[in-house]
């Protein structure tokens, strides 16, 4: 059984691998679709919506398939339990990035309103978040997630400062209302995907140590 077993593991992780990378990269367009105002590298980040559904859907299956015949214990138990956890960050992250490709769509067609927030380097910052926490993930490095959890504070605290930057920037100028509030759009869903990046570091550590360090500061 125990062959058996690293097969499907085997199988399992080379499946949720790829849905890493194609998730990272439509977050990337995504980022990159805003910043350019590319509307059409925005619709292919929105194309590739289903592909990364259909790849989420998959990883489950190969989950549940993997816990229902083996019936695994220790790390290959939790190795299993995190990839169905975060699995489910991954879907939810393709669709914030479709979201910010939406987003992106109609403020390809406005004027800039030449806000004064750095909307650039919070992308970066959030999209090197997302890439350590599946670089902990690939590499099974619990130093790497504690690092991610780390740098959750200050995404949130960007995005608390991109909010009152809009606030008075319609207060100054009315007329460029909707696409201010586009790009606060922009900056909460970059928040989001950086929960989620922390969501995937936590379950890293939980595999890798057996500790359960959400909503415990103290452990991180």
């Amino acid at each position: 059984m125990a062959v058996h077993l690293q097969k499907e593991i085997d199988l399992l992780k080379k499946s949720i691998l790829h849905l890493c990378a194609v998730v990272e990269d439509v977050v990337n367009k995504a980022v990159t679709a805003v910043q350019s105002r590319d509307e059409d590298l925005a619709r292919k980040v929105m194309s590739e919506d289903k592909q990364v559904d259909d790849e989420e859907v998959r990883v489950e299956e190969e989950c549940l398939k993997a816990l229902a015949l083996h019936q695994p214990v220790a790390i290959d138990l939790r190795y299993i339990i995190a990839c169905l956890k975060i699995n489910n960050d991954l879907e939810r992250i393709g669709d914030l990035a479709v979201n910010i490709a939406e987003r992106a769509v109609y403020l390809s067609r406005e004027p800039d309103p030449d806000i004064q927030f750095d909307f650039p380097l919070m992308a970066e910052k959030v999209q090197v978040m997302l890439r350590k926490s599946l670089d902990a993930f690939i590499n099974m490095d619990a130093a790497i997630a504690h690092q991610v959890l780390e740098s959750d504070d200050e995404i949130d605290a960007m995005n608390r400062d991109a909010i009152l930057l809009v606030k008075e920037h319609i207060k100054s100028a009315p007329e460029h209302l909707d696409a201010l509030i586009n790009l606060w759009s922009v900056s909460r869903h970059l928040e989001r995907i950086a929960d989620h990046a922390s969501n995937i570091a936590e379950d890293v550590i939980y595999m890798i140590e057996g500790k359960i360090v959400r909503h415990r500061a103290e452990l991180i």
